[in-house]
């Protein structure tokens, strides 16, 4: 039989419409709900859209191939109301299964945790909803091409309805949803629009059979559409009732659910964001699995970490011989370096540059950052394109979390920081990923490519870490002024912090190879805008850190298996 609602094509674009919307809501979801886990990297996103685009292809071709086979529209709403029962779990599971798969893999790979992991998530959660929407189209194509004369204008409105849903689909989830009520609710929110989208299909009256049959084989087909609509009705039900769980189960944004007591969690545009304390620290974290991006100590003293090293730049500008002393840090996060220089240091004026204005917001109630600090909310290398003012010293701090941004890792950005730099200025660099090959690493590239800019490079490891401070600058002097400026420093802790950080400094040679069959390679292992790898060569120190980390619970695992594992986690 013939539902009403089918007699107007509409419906059938509507159809479409809010498929590729559902679509593009998903992937956005995806990238959301995996970032916490494996970083938002450019390797993560070509591995959703992967999946994504193989999903949807599988969809295409069974569906095409279902609705030659049986042009029933119950079995098309049938397969997009399970894949909104399946979206709206999501949120119920998706991070726990992630957090299965990390285990998994952490034990079972030796290499390339990050795509095997980030991969298999995408097929376990992703792959079969986006599997089923994908038979959207083609299903529809088959209820919608009455006639071979309009069938290209049939078709070119499916597809029309399809990427302007999809549009939409892009558009509502990052700038609206996912800031406003948090990824789990966005989930949710496609998933109840699916299934309103069958509902109401299934709901609306049948008004004759497809085929135009007389009503006296209507009257003698009553009993299987009885059993049909029985069957629909329990779908339904179930459907529902799943749904409704989801949305009481599932509502709630904690992407670390086995630590109950964080001071904060939520998510910009642009982050997940944790923050943390205890009795002498608070810690800000854009990632549940891989490290801490900020610390404040609540006493005020010196945190140990990177930022204590990075104060040598100051000293290097002369701090000590200047009224007034210009910073600037690119990529602020919560101030901890601001707001220790201007704590030392007199005459100093500090600003930074943020992206995430949530993250600055959190600055200024966790982290204690003063509002006479200026933030600017603003992408580093496009702030330093806006501006003309130049600064003793610039620290780049935007190698955050696991991901490295490439476009403020190429020789054009360390030129425009050159640029902004006063005579004899300084850049420090926080590099966070150092691994144990330094000369293959991402450290290395990054040490490359900023001495092809800087002729005066100075590096020093911050222990117990994987930070390396690196600092620039073309002052040929600039150690002389470094140990200039601490001879006048009266602060012991500062002092001795100082002493610590000159006695491990060590130059960074430009490193150039010599090809017995050629020139020199200059550009040996240098990042430019057109090719800077920092995905690859980030993954790489990752599977080095994450097989440092579990090496003593694999050694467990492999002697004496899961129940050994199990022991050594009880106490």
């Amino acid at each position: 039989m013939k539902r009403k609602i089918l007699s107007n094509k509409l419906y059938l674009y509507l159809t479409e419409f809010f498929a590729g919307m559902s679509v593009m809501a998903v992937e956005l979801g995806a990238s959301r709900l995996l970032a916490p886990y494996f970083s938002s990297s450019q390797i993560v996103w070509t591995i959703i859209i992967g999946t994504i685009m193989i999903a949807m292809a599988l969809g295409n071709i069974y569906g095409g191939r279902a609705a030659d086979k049986n042009p029933d529209p119950d079995k098309l709403y049938g397969r997009i109301l399970l894949s909104s029962v399946w979206i709206a779990l999501i949120p119920v599971l998706g991070k726990y299964i992630i957090i299965g798969i990390s285990a998994i893999m952490i034990f079972s790979v030796n290499s390339m945790f990050l795509i095997w992991a980030a991969f298999a998530a995408c097929m376990i959660i992703f792959v079969f909803p986006l599997f089923l929407l994908g038979t959207v189209t083609p299903s529809l194509v088959k209820y919608t091409v009455d006639d071979l004369g309009d069938s290209g204008k049939t078709v070119g409105m499916l597809n029309a309805s399809n990427t302007i849903g999809s549009i939409i689909g892009t558009f509502v989830p990052t700038f609206v949803t996912i800031p406003a009520v948090g990824t789990s609710i966005t989930f949710l929110i496609f998933a109840g629009i699916l299934l309103l989208l069958a509902l109401v299909y299934f709901f609306s009256g049948k008004n004759g059979r497809i085929s135009g049959e007389a009503e006296a084989e209507k009257k003698g087909n009553s009993e299987e559409d009885s059993t049909r609509t029985v069957k629909n009705a329990v779908k339904l039900g179930i459907s529902i009732v799943i749904f409704l769980l989801s949305f009481l189960l599932g509502h709630s944004d904690s992407f670390a659910f086995w630590e109950p007591n964080l001071t904060y969690e939520g998510e910009s545009v642009y982050n997940y964001l944790q923050v943390r304390e205890d009795s002498k620290r608070v810690y800000l974290s854009t990632n549940v699995l891989f490290g801490v991006q900020s610390v404040y100590e609540k006493d005020g003293s010196l945190t140990g970490m990177y930022y204590d090293y990075a104060m040598a730049a100051p000293y290097m500008a002369g701090v000590k011989e200047k009224d007034d002393l210009d910073l600037l840090v690119l990529g602020m996060g919560t101030g901890t370096y601001c707001t220790q220089c201007n704590r030392f240091f007199e005459g100093i004026h500090t600003e930074g540059v943020e992206i995430d204005e949530d993250i600055t917001g959190l600055a200024r109630e966790y982290f204690h950052l003063s509002d006479e600090i200026e933030v600017h909310t603003y992408d580093g290398r496009a702030f330093l394109n806006c501006v003309d003012k130049t600064y003793d010293v610039i620290m780049v701090d935007a190698y955050q979390d696991i991901t490295i941004p490439f476009q403020m890792s190429s020789v054009e950005f360390f030129t425009l920081v050159k640029e902004h730099l006063n005579p004899e200025g300084v850049m420090v660099v926080n590099m966070n990923m150092r691994g144990q090959n330094d000369g293959e690493g991402i450290t290395f590239y990054l040490s490359q490519t900023i001495s092809k800019v800087f002729p005066e490079c100075y590096v020093v490891n911050v222990p117990g870490t994987t930070n390396r401070e690196l600092f620039a600058s073309e002052n040929p002097r600039v150690l002389d002024r470094l140990q200039k400026n601490l001879d006048e420093e009266e602060n012991p802790e500062l002092r001795a912090m100082m002493d610590r950080v000159v006695s491990h400094l060590e130059r960074f040679e430009h490193y150039v190879p010599i090809n017995s069959a050629g020139p020199a390679n200059q550009d040996y292992c240098t990042m430019t805008d057109d090719q800077a790898p920092v995905e690859l060569l980030g993954m790489q120190v990752i599977d080095e850190i994450i097989a440092d980390e579990v090496s003593y619970y694999r050694q467990i695992y492999e002697e004496r298996g899961l129940q050994g594992l199990m022991d050594s986690f009880s106490f």
